[in-house]
C-alpha cells in the first residue's frame, strides 16, 4: 500500500503544484517495482487529516483557534474531502479484513481484488471552511462577531506560500499545499470524481462536530506550534 500522504494519486498536476511531485514519483516508482515483481498494490487516498489540519494553525485550514482568527480561501465556501485519523485507520483495517478473491463468478461481496492496482478513495467529510467555522462556533459557543474573519484569493495565497517556502520556512509549504487544494476547480473534491469506498467497506458516518471539538482541544493545547517546531527541526 504505497503512501504519499493521502493525496489524490491520480491528479498529477495537483501533485506537481503542491511540491509533492517527488513524492508522487516515488510512489509511482514503488508501484512500478511492485508490478514488475508480479505483485499488486492498493493506494489509499483520504485527503487532508481533519483534526490535524484544523488544529495546525492559520497556514493550514486557515484557522488560528486560540486567537479566534480565520482566513477564508476565496469566499470560504469551496468544499473539499477531509478525513479523521480514526477513519483512515478503519479503512485500512476493513480493507485488509476482506477476502482476497470472490468465491466464484456469482460472488458479489467485497474483496481486496476490487482495488487491485487501483486507488481506494475514502473520506470522513466533504466540507468548506465556512462549515468548519460554524462547527467551531458550536464547540466554543462563539459567533462570527467574536472572530476576526479575513479573505484571501487562493491563487494569491498559493503564490505567497511558495515564496515563504523558498526561504526555508516550512509554514510556506503548508500554506501553498492547502490553498492549492482549495482552488475552486474541484481538485479537492475527489468524491464527486471517483466516488468513495466508505459504504462498501462499512465505514460509519462520523459526527462532524465531535471531530471539530477534538481539533479545538488540540489547538488550545498548543498542538500546532509544537508540530511546526518538530517539522522545522527535521529539516535542519
Amino acid at each position: 500500500m504505497p503512501n504519499s500522504y493521502g493525496g489524490d494519486f491520480a491528479n498529477k498536476q495537483l501533485a506537481t503544484d503542491i511540491y509533492t511531485a517527488p513524492g508522487a514519483q516515488a510512489s509511482q516508482a514503488a508501484v512500478d517495482a511492485i508490478e514488475k515483481a508480479g505483485m499488486s498494490w492498493v493506494y489509499m487516498s483520504c485527503s487532508f487529516w481533519y483534526e490535524y489540519s484544523l488544529a495546525m494553525g492559520e497556514p493550514w485550514y486557515g484557522f488560528d483557534i486560540p486567537n479566534k482568527k480565520v482566513t477564508f480561501y476565496d469566499d470560504g465556501k469551496t468544499r473539499i474531502n477531509t478525513s479523521t485519523w480514526i477513519q483512515c485507520g478503519r479503512a485500512a483495517a476493513q480493507l485488509l479484513s476482506l477476502k482476497e478473491l470472490p468465491d466464484d463468478e456469482n460472488d458479489q461481496s467485497p474483496t481486496i481484488s476490487q482495488w487491485r492496482n487501483k486507488i481506494l478513495y475514502i473520506s470522513s467529510f466533504l466540507v468548506s471552511q465556512r462549515d468548519m467555522l460554524d462547527s467551531v462556533h458550536k464547540a466554543l459557543g462563539t459567533t462570527d462577531s467574536d472572530w476576526q474573519i479575513e479573505y484571501e484569493p487562493t491563487d494569491v495565497r498559493f503564490k505567497r506560500g511558495q515564496e515563504i517556502f523558498k526561504t526555508g520556512n516550512v509554514v510556506g509549504f503548508g500554506m501553498a499545499m492547502y490553498s492549492r487544494v482549495f482552488y475552486p476547480n474541484g481538485d479537492g473534491n475527489f468524491e464527486s470524481k471517483y466516488g468513495l469506498a466508505n459504504k462498501v467497506l462499512g465505514l460509519p458516518e462520523e459526527d462532524f462536530d465531535e471531530a471539530t471539538k477534538l481539533a479545538v482541544e488540540m489547538a488550545e493545547a498548543g498542538f500546532g506550534p509544537r508540530r511546526i517546531e518538530t517539522i522545522s527541526a527535521l529539516r535542519h
